[in-house]
């Protein structure tokens, strides 16, 4: 086969490839299997492998399939939605801007593997746990500050105004706590970093969304163009992130410290072997995560959906001014 019949295959191949939304995930939203299946996907700790040629890679054929384009390097569908994956993974979903390493939801179980279990490590000294809740609350406001909602912005003063009282409520919550959990039964204290960060997580990320409380975030019909701007919204998506956020944590911050517990008393493997008792814990809560970071995020869909009556009355006034038919409009919650 020449040239030209080479090419006219693979111009048959292309024009064959099924039209979808690409731009709604994969699977059923409406469910919670559905939503742990897309972020699996999304949070895959593997997309943060990717290099600059790959992401632009699959961003070109995210970009030309939505366009209708010719997608010369996709053969099947799944080739598109393994690029749109990948891009979701490394782009913001509205402003397409691409996220800083740290900040992407795939880098969640390293980061959160080795900062979590170093803070259920090394949590009697004061020193530690100040150290650890300001490593902690520093990615919190990296990730928090990426994954936010819409184009919102945030102004250095704020961001570290911010980044400021959270990592303080962080450090104040555990090092008080410790103080209680002094003379309490080992395990309390071992508790103690969790609710912490449940506290930080509270504080953290309606600080660092701060401008979405103040100004709103857009709401969008079902052609996806913005019909108004909701404050409303702003603070029910928060809510919901900062819900996911700690049911993330809570299972290894609570199962490790048992698991610890046990293994610490008379003749357990840590008592043994008290080298590897960071090791150990570092490693459990990799192992953990990468199934409560997606199980997490699925609690919500992103893309919420709310009634119109719901919204505030001066949104509703401009959204029936536009088009008095619409009844639900949705928007993007963040992760």
């Amino acid at each position: 086969m020449n040239n030209n019949g080479y090419s006219k295959f693979v111009l048959k191949k292309i024009s064959s490839l099924p039209r979808v939304d690409i731009d709604k995930p994969k699977f059923d939203q409406s469910t919670y299997i559905g939503r742990a299946k897309h972020f699996f996907l999304l949070t895959n700790p593997l997309n943060i492998l990717a290099t600059g040629a790959q992401l632009e890679r699959a961003r070109g054929i995210v970009e030309n399939y939505r366009a209708g384009r010719d997608v010369p390097e996709a053969y099947t569908i799944e080739d598109v939605w393994k690029a749109k994956y990948l891009y979701d993974s490394a782009f913001h979903p509205e402003t397409g801007e691409k996220s800083i390493l740290i900040g992407r939801m795939s880098a969640q179980m390293p980061m959160n593997m080795i900062i979590t279990g170093c803070m259920m490590t090394f949590y009697k000294t004061n020193t530690a746990v100040v150290f650890w809740q300001w490593i902690n609350q520093t990615f919190n406001a990296i990730v928090n500050y990426t994954n936010r909602s819409g184009k919102s912005e945030i102004k250095t003063g704020k961001i570290i105004k911010c980044y400021c009282l959270a990592t303080g409520g962080a450090v104040a919550t555990a090092l008080s706590l410790n103080r209680v959990a002094a003379q309490a039964h080992p395990l309390i204290g071992r508790i103690v970093p969790l609710a912490a960060v449940a506290a930080a997580n509270c504080i953290n990320v309606p600080m660092m969304r701060y401008e979405e409380i103040r100004n709103g975030i857009a709401v969008m019909d079902q052609k996806n163009q913005q019909v108004s701007v909701s404050k409303r919204v702003a603070v029910l998506g928060i809510f919901a992130v900062i819900v996911s956020r700690i049911s993330m944590c809570v299972p290894p911050m609570t199962l490790i410290p048992v698991m610890v517990n046990n293994m610490t008393k008379e003749n357990g493997f840590l008592t043994k072997y008290p080298s590897l008792n960071m090791p150990f814990q570092v490693i459990t809560c990799g192992l953990f995560l990468t199934v409560t970071t997606p199980l997490g995020c699925a609690l919500y869909n992103q893309r919420q959906t709310i009634k119109v009556k719901r919204l505030e009355i001066e949104v509703q006034e401009q959204i029936y001014k536009k088009d008095p038919t619409i009844e639900e409009v949705w928007y993007n919650k963040g992760l």
